[in-house]
C-alpha cells in the first residue's frame, strides 16, 4: 500500500507543479488567473490577457501533451488497483473523489472549452472591448483551474495527515517502542559442546 501511496503523492505533485493539460502546470495557471481573471473588477484588458494565454497554450507542439497523460494514467492505475483489492480505503477516497473529478473536470470541460474558444483569438488592441460570447468561457476556465488545484492539493493533505497519524500511531505502541529500543533481535548462540578431556578406557 506503501508503494501506491507513493505513486499517486507523486503523480499528483507531478500534476501541480510539473506539468499539465494544456502544457503549463495548475500552479502557472494560477499564477496568470491570479493577475488577471480573479482581480476586481475584471476589465476588459485582464480578460484579453488571460484569453491570450490560454491562446498561446493551444499553439504548443502536442508532443509534450504525451507526458502529463502517461502521468494521469500512471495514477489512474493504480487507484484501481487499490479498488480491485479492496485494499487503501485512503487512495480509493482520493482517487474516486478528487483525482476523478480533476481528471474528468479536464476532459469534459477544459479542454473542450480551450479548443473550441481560444484556439484562434482576433487581432486586438488592449483598449478594444472584449468580445461577449468570451468573457463567460475565460472565467470557467479560471474557476475550473482553481477546483482542480484544490481537489490535487486536498489529496496531498490528506496522504500527508493520514501518514502522520500512522507514525504517530506507531510511537505510541508501547511494543514497537520496546523493540526500537533494543534494536534487531538476533537468535542466541547455541554452547559448543566440549569433548571429554579422557576417553574412558574399555574393559573386556
Amino acid at each position: 500500500m506503501g508503494v501506491r501511496a507513493s505513486i499517486v503523492v507523486c503523480t499528483t505533485s507531478f500534476l501541480l507543479g510539473g506539468s499539465s493539460m494544456p502544457p503549463g502546470s495548475l500552479f502557472t495557471h494560477w499564477i496568470a488567473d491570479s493577475l488577471t481573471l480573479w482581480k476586481s473588477p475584471v476589465t476588459d484588458g485582464y480578460l484579453w490577457t488571460g484569453a491570450s494565454y490560454y491562446s498561446i497554450l493551444t499553439k504548443a507542439p502536442i508532443e509534450p501533451l504525451y507526458v502529463p497523460f502517461a502521468v494521469v494514467v500512471l495514477g489512474g492505475t493504480t487507484i484501481f488497483w487499490s479498488f480491485r483489492e479492496g485494499e487503501a480505503g485512503n487512495l480509493m477516497f482520493d482517487g474516486g473523489i478528487l483525482y476523478g473529478t480533476t481528471v474528468l473536470m479536464y476532459l469534459h470541460s477544459v479542454i473542450p472549452n480551450v479548443v473550441a474558444k481560444f484556439s484562434s483569438l482576433p487581432h486586438y488592441q488592449i483598449n478594444e472591448p472584449f468580445p461577449r460570447v468570451l468573457p463567460s468561457p475565460t472565467l470557467d476556465l479560471a474557476s475550473n483551474h482553481l477546483i482542480c488545484s484544490v481537489a490535487l492539493t486536498g489529496i496531498l493533505i490528506l496522504q500527508a495527515g493520514r501518514w502522520w497519524a500512522e507514525l504517530s500511531d506507531r510511537d505510541d505502541d508501547p511494543t514497537f517502542l520496546q523493540e526500537k529500543s533494543e534494536g534487531p533481535s538476533t537468535p542466541a548462540e547455541e554452547p559448543i559442546s566440549q569433548p571429554p578431556l579422557h576417553a574412558p578406557i574399555p574393559t573386556l
